[in-house]
């Protein structure tokens, strides 16, 4: 009896500790506009939660009207609008940000937060490896288009919710799509921020999971029973778009509601560089 007790509690000591840390932050966003990708499941819709007038912009409509049905009676938040958004589509992008554009007077945050992990080897519209061009093209453009309307709201933010990832990452620019191997915004009142939300349970690992063996599925499980829930996962990156803290720092990278030093190669400035006019020439912007 004893162990058990002791085992559970145990359960429930590292359950906690890997729960992360919460934003405290009580500040209203009342009369702000927010966008948010990819906001109809996991911590894009747990985020959307948290938002005044909140635009979820998404690529499936009929889940995006059933996310936004479920924020406006959780929240009592009335301001919820979709907008459609496929991020494997560069013109989709373009229409989203002409769309807001035009129907927005401000916008004081945007949440690049959609993502696609460890799919098959699949091709965006434009011909781009999916993963590349969904969570890293399709966001830059989108930035870069609402830039204008962003620095005319400043003090505003972007949020960028990254992974941890990217400490074993390199970035091979002689095979930027996988074929092979399977900063300008100073003083203008735009922040930017990244984080890593932590290890959490949504629909991002769907393409991951049945690829499995069964005997790894089984092993699978307790570890999925400890990690991350979806308002667990949203605490850093609502922290990053609200905290009043951050008001004046910008270009930091964030974990469990606090800043963290990124792996090295992501502090190189000639490989952002690179990626970043390397990026530009791909969707047009160059």
């Amino acid at each position: 009896l004893i162990a058990v007790f002791v085992a559970g509690a145990g359960f429930l000591a590292l359950r906690r500790w890997i729960a992360g840390g919460v934003c405290r932050s009580k500040v209203r966003l009342d009369g702000k506009t927010v966008l948010i990708t990819g906001a109809n499941t996991g911590i894009g819709k747990e985020t959307a939660l948290d938002m005044a007038q909140v635009n979820l912009a998404c690529r499936d409509m009929t889940r995006a009207r059933i996310a936004a049905d479920e924020i406006r009676q959780k929240s009592g938040n009335d301001n919820v609008v979709m907008k459609e958004l496929d991020l494997a589509s560069l013109q989709s992008v373009r229409d989203l940000a002409r769309d807001i554009q035009v129907n927005e007077q401000r916008l004081d945050i945007l949440i690049n937060n959609a993502g696609i992990m460890m799919c098959s080897k699949w091709k965006t519209e434009d011909g781009f490896e999916m993963q590349f061009g969904v969570n890293h093209l399709g966001h830059f453009l989108l930035t870069n288009c609402l830039l204008d309307l962003l620095k005319k709201s400043a003090p505003s933010r972007i949020v960028i919710v990254s992974s941890l990832a990217h400490e074993k990452g390199r970035i091979h620019f002689d095979d930027i799509s996988l074929n092979k191997n399977y900063c300008p915004i100073q003083s203008t009142g735009v922040t930017v921020y990244s984080l890593h939300p932590g290890h959490i349970r949504t629909e991002l690992g769907r393409h991951w999971f049945p690829t499995l063996p069964f005997w790894k599925r089984i092993l699978v499980i307790p570890i999925i029973l400890l990690i991350k829930n979806p308002w667990q996962g949203a605490q850093t990156t609502i922290y990053c778009a609200v905290d009043e803290s951050l008001a004046n720092v910008s270009g930091l990278y964030y974990s469990d509601c606090a800043p963290k030093t990124p792996a090295p190669q992501a502090l190189n400035d000639t490989t952002a560089k690179k990626l970043w006019d390397l990026s530009a020439s791909m969707v047009g912007l160059a």
